[in-house]
């Protein structure tokens, strides 16, 4: 039989309630003494075979899935409109900004990582999701509203995902499109097939039980994000190549430039500068699932010292990548730049290799829903879980056969039922609002300045008992502070690109 999911509480047997007294009763072995840092990191020593210090199944990630669950959250839908951040904002700022934004992510989610476990980093009690590590360090009202922020944020990156990946499948029927009418027709079509398509997916790999077990998926859309991270900058180097120059200008984009928008002016360049910074800031969102992700890693060695290096790798690796992108399609396409690398058209050609990567985006946007998703769908049922733990609806599993496999699967209809609901709102959510660009700027200022570098910062300071006005409590909220009018500067940007957008909009009848 499959193990539990570590959502649900204990098992109802026609409608008697296993308690579970506490984790004596659990791991049925004996009371183990107080865990010492060399215990700790013998796991033979004072633990169950089978199980860890806190009475769960032993956790198997390592450095490399938590390397691919980090990579498939930050390489998403976000590095497709990098180019067009850095059109905006040029080659001064766009790449420095691109480079801050990176040192402070990896910075507060070393802080974020060290507050996986309360108390001691070694031996401390282990603090589920990034709400448990704010409960468990500050507590009171904050605990609130980091739940209430991080939660929103992840519905709406499902809504942003939604709508990139619905893009990237019309992208594959325009470039068919256009390569069949030798670029005649303009092959204008709806999104809303598209989108409904993706979320019959997401419905289905949303039956996953939990984060643990999507490592596998992580990891396949890990090597999608490398593929059609690699098309697009292969791309923007053979259009340079063509091209023989360099485009671009050193401020961005230039006043008076006419685009699909219409023409750029004062304030319109002011606008869409704010923009970019909300749409770099969005191609690092990550720490939100950060707490999750670092739940799965095994010990020894200690889990925050695992989370670091796989932080490390994988924001340098992105950074690389995002850098290379972002300024070889900046180079081949300057101030006409487009709001999406791969589906804004600059390249007719090879219409093949646009195929995959556009393909490569879709399996990826699967992957990176299901990162960002699976929390949410966590917290929910486990609060569920704890208001009605005698309803059989809520609480009850059911094995079901899988064919062929020889597995079993264990269905609870309130699982099957939340999510499908969850996913079909957030499909109808993106057909209503399919702006790309606005709603990455948006996600991407309304969760990097509480998500990335408050609740981390603050937490750090309460853990490590900070005093203030000292020198590292001032440069800490100078940091924070820093990043909050960032922030806001992004999202007054981003908003007003859709007040923009609103003025030519129709619900339900979007066309590209």
């Amino acid at each position: 039989m499959l193990p539990r999911s570590r959502t649900l509480p204990s098992r109802i047997h026609h409608g008697a309630l296993e308690e579970r007294h506490d984790i004596r009763h659990y791991l049925q072995v004996e009371p183990q003494p107080k865990a010492t840092e060399a215990g700790a990191m013998n796991p033979q020593s004072n633990y169950s075979k089978c199980f860890d210090d806190d009475g769960r199944l032993k956790r198997t990630g390592t450095l490399w899935t938590a390397s691919s669950h980090i990579i498939t959250a930050v390489i998403g839908s976000g590095v497709l409109s990098l180019t067009w951040g850095i059109a905006q904002l040029g080659w001064v700022t766009g790449p420095a900004v691109m480079l801050l934004f990176a040192i402070v992510n990896l910075y507060t989610s070393n802080l974020l990582a060290q507050c996986y476990r309360t108390g001691d980093p070694v031996t401390g009690r282990r603090n589920y999701t990034y709400m448990d590590s704010v409960k468990s360090n500050l507590g009171g009202r904050r605990v609130v509203i980091c739940g209430l922020i991080q939660y929103v944020n992840m519905f709406g990156v499902a809504v942003g995902y939604t709508i990139a990946a619905s893009v990237s499948m019309m992208a594959i029927k325009r470039s068919n499109c256009f390569h069949k009418s030798g670029g005649r027709d303009p092959c204008h079509m709806s999104s809303n097939g598209y989108m409904i398509t993706f979320g019959i997916f997401e419905i289905i790999f949303s039956q996953i039980q939990d984060f643990s077990q999507v490592w596998w998926l992580s990891i396949v859309a890990a090597l999608m994000s490398f593929t059609y991270s690699a098309i697009g900058l292969g791309l923007g180097i053979g259009k340079v190549a063509v091209n023989g120059t360099i485009k671009g200008s050193l401020f961005g984009i230039s006043i008076g430039t006419v685009t699909k928008a219409g023409t750029v002016t004062e304030t319109q360049k002011m606008w869409r500068s704010l923009q970019a910074l909300g749409a770099i800031a969005f191609a690092y969102t990550f720490s939100l699932v950060l707490v999750e992700i670092q739940d799965t890693i095994k010990s020894p060695p200690a889990e925050h010292k695992t989370m670091k290096k796989a932080t490390l790798l994988s924001v340098s690796v992105t950074t690389v990548f995002y850098m290379l992108c972002g300024c070889f399609g900046y180079a081949a396409f300057g101030d006409l730049s487009p709001g999406n690398l791969l589906t804004g058209f600059g390249f007719y050609n090879p219409y093949w290799l646009l195929d995959i990567a556009n393909a490569a985006i879709v399996i990826h946007l699967v992957g990176a829903y299901q990162v960002f998703c699976q929390p949410l769908f966590a917290f929910v049922e486990k609060w569920s879980s704890k208001k009605w733990p005698k309803s059989e609806f809520v609480t009850g599993e059911y094995e079901i056969p899988i064919p062929l496999v020889g597995a079993v699967y264990q269905l609870n209809l309130f699982r099957m039922v939340w999510r499908t609901i969850f996913v079909m709102i957030t499909t109808l959510i993106a057909m209503l609002m399919p702006f790309f660009n606005d709603v990455v700027g948006i996600l991407g200022a309304f969760g990097f300045w509480p998500l990335t570098v408050y609740f981390p910062i603050e937490m750090y300071i309460a853990q490590k008992k900070i005093s203030r006005w000292s020198t590292k409590w001032v440069g800490l909220q100078i940091l924070s502070a820093t990043c909050l009018l960032v922030s806001i500067a992004a999202a007054v940007g981003s908003f007003a690109g859709i007040v923009l957008d609103l003025k030519t909009y129709k619900p339900f009848k979007t066309s590209y």
